[in-house]
């Protein structure tokens, strides 16, 4: 399969003179449709578009970002799969040492905000030609939004970019009517109908809600809050309002998000050829790191309705879920089994929350006047169907396929949903075929404080859910394990509540909890203006923030209590909290005296994942 050209000489091969649309990325080119700039180069293409690829240009000279000429309509510009300051920095504003997205994982590729540079480096090298930038870093950073990495509120993006359009959420049909308009003679600035687009203008529309201008809210932390609640208020594209706020001389005008696709056009998107592999110029570089996991992953759903605090997926995706056919994903699976790196496996089934498949209101109409961010928090809406048999019966077909050996939901599920499934068939099902040994699910905390600030269900599910399975993990006779994944220092959570977990993973987890996370205030998130404001932008009320550096080690520490390099810190904090009980060698004990050596017979420590999976793996192939 030939890939989409990102040179001349792929240009001169395929006949072509000049392209309509070029794609900038900061990401290496991975022909898959877990690459933005892969899928929707391929649907452009799909739909009779000559589309280019820029991939992580060098950002120190204009040389590069012309590589492939001047297109004939727009470029499209994305600072990648991920936010970039995501990308490059821990939770501690450490550089990462790897890239994922880059040709053998290499760091430095692309810049910082590379969205707003490139697009600064095609201003200077194509005066004129229209600009749209859109993905994951333009999508959260369209209005003003407080960046942790900066410690300050920064206005939009698209003022920076000095873009002429903004596409935020999944853009493959924004992008097409843009580019038809613009083929069909239309000036760029003229479209300003266009859902899930933002834009500047000198005026502020007729029937715009205005929202606290950037210079209110990087001054007030009460109009932080009060901007993000109205922005959480209108994100239902059925009811939604069009925003103004004034940045400067001009309004950033948000137009309602996008209406959800259809199955047939979900269908229609990735059903579209895919080589699944990276750009053959990265072999020698020890290709895409990224790749790997995901090669012959399949997307069930796009869209989530957990609404969790901490959260982006529904500024971007939305939380109305939009499926595919179980056609479609039965003939791709079929497909995935006659490529020639396919060895029978196919590592995951899902999406973000695996288990909201085929799911939706009862009363749809119900769901297009609600403005809850969340159908499962503070509790399971009674309007939502719960059951899962949609899930159960894709699975079904998916067995009937010989070729496959076998197929995992890796990608994790909403386990107080799971606690709702009428039919209920998907636990057993699950655990009967899909779960590889160990179950990924995200309880973040347990904390009842804590896991309200998160929107999330508390403990008391989580240990339901614990037993569920554990019971059917019994009567089927398989030694299976929850992987939770947990989030140290979010606001809201202090030492006593980060202490109230570690003992719960003492006394009711059978492993070592690798899957920690200092909490990383993302834009547009509610914990983020949380964590920025000090307030509950739902109620106005003042939230606990653990803000300070040691106290966040101190935290995460707690939580990884068993590990020998956190033991000074983990002494610390306990003494901090007035716990110096649990210092010592006793079977409630979470760390030593300090040069108190290991005393025999003392607890021994829970296994380690990776200790686990490697149990496993070996038990596998003794079978």
């Amino acid at each position: 399969m030939n890939f989409l050209p990102i040179n001349n000489s792929d240009l001169e091969e395929r006949g072509w003179e000049e392209l309509d649309i070029i794609i900038v990325s900061g990401d290496a080119y991975v022909d898959h449709p877990a690459w933005a700039a892969a899928i929707l180069g391929r649907f452009m293409e799909h739909n009779g578009y000559r589309v280019g690829i820029i991939a992580q240009p060098d950002w120190r000279n204009l040389d590069d970002i012309r590589r492939l000429g001047q297109p004939r309509l727009f470029f499209a510009i994305s600072g990648g799969n991920m936010d970039s300051m995501v990308n490059h920095y821990t939770a501690d504003k450490k550089k990462r040492r790897e890239d994922m997205y880059s040709p053998g994982g290499k760091t430095g590729l692309r810049p910082d905000r590379p969205t707003i540079v490139y697009s600064n480096l095609v201003r200077q090298a194509y005066p004129g030609v229209p600009i749209v930038i859109g993905g994951v870093e333009a999508s959260l950073r369209r209005l003003a939004h407080y960046d942790y990495w900066s410690d300050k509120v920064r206005r939009s993006i698209l003022v920076d970019c000095k873009a002429d359009l903004l596409v935020y959420g999944m853009g493959e049909y924004n992008l097409l009517e843009i580019a038809r308009s613009l083929k069909g003679g239309k000036d760029i600035a003229y479209l300003r109908k266009l859902r899930g687009t933002c834009y500047l203008s000198k005026n502020m529309p007729e029937h715009a809600i205005e929202l606290p201008s950037f210079d209110e809210i990087a001054d007030d932390i009460r109009a932080f809050a009060r901007g993000t609640k109205m922005i959480q208020e209108e994100m239902n594209p059925f009811s939604a309002r069009t925003l103004a706020q004034k940045q400067g001389d001009r309004w950033l005008i948000q137009n309602p998000p996008p209406l959800p696709l259809s199955t047939e056009q979900l269908d229609g998107i990735y059903e579209l050829s895919f080589a699944r592999r990276y750009h053959p110029s990265y072999e020698a570089l020890g290709g895409v790191p990224g790749l790997n996991p995901v090669q012959f992953s399949i997307v069930t759903h796009r869209g989530c309705f957990g609404g969790c605090a901490f959260c982006s997926l529904g500024q971007h995706q939305g939380k109305f879920i939009q499926n595919r056919s179980s056609l479609s994903i039965v003939n791709e699976a079929r497909n995935l089994t006659v490529h020639p790196d396919f060895k029978g496996t196919i590592p995951d089934v899902g999406a973000p929350s695996a288990n909201m498949y085929g799911l939706k209101g009862l009363d749809e109409e119900l769901c297009h006047d609600c403005t809850r961010s969340s159908c499962l928090f503070p509790g399971v809406c009674k309007n939502l169907n719960t059951d899962h048999s949609p899930s159960v019966e894709l699975w079904q077909r998916l067995r009937k396929i010989k070729e496959i050996k076998h197929f995992f939901v890796s990608s994790g599920v909403r386990y107080d949903l799971v606690l709702k499934d009428t039919s209920r068939r998907y636990l057993r099902d699950l655990c009967s075929y899909h779960v590889s040994g160990q179950l990924k699910i995200a309880p973040e905390h347990i904390a009842e404080r804590v896991t309200r600030t998160m929107h999330k269900p508390g403990k008391s599910e989580y240990t339901r859910f614990i037993e569920a399975f554990k019971k059917v993990n019994l009567e089927l006779g398989k030694d299976q394990y929850i992987v939770p994944y947990f989030i140290s220092a979010h606001p809201g959570c202090d030492l006593q509540d980060t202490l109230e977990l570690a003992e719960f993973v003492r006394d009711h987890l059978q492993y070592y909890p690798e899957q920690v996370q200092n909490f990383t205030p993302t834009p547009m998130t509610v914990s983020t203006c949380m964590y920025h404001t000090g307030l509950n932008p739902q109620n106005g009320k003042a939230v606990y923030v653990p803000r300070q550096d040691k106290e966040r080690r101190w935290q995460r520490a707690l939580l990884q209590y068993r590990n020998r390099d956190n033991e000074n810190l983990v002494r610390e904090a306990l003494q901090a909290c007035d716990r110096q009980d649990l210092i010592g060698s006793t079977a409630r004990s979470l760390v030593r005296g300090k040069g108190v050596p290991t005393i025999k017979g003392a607890p021994a420590p829970a296994i380690s994942e990776k200790k686990k999976r490697s149990a496993l793996s070996k038990v596998k192939k003794k079978k």
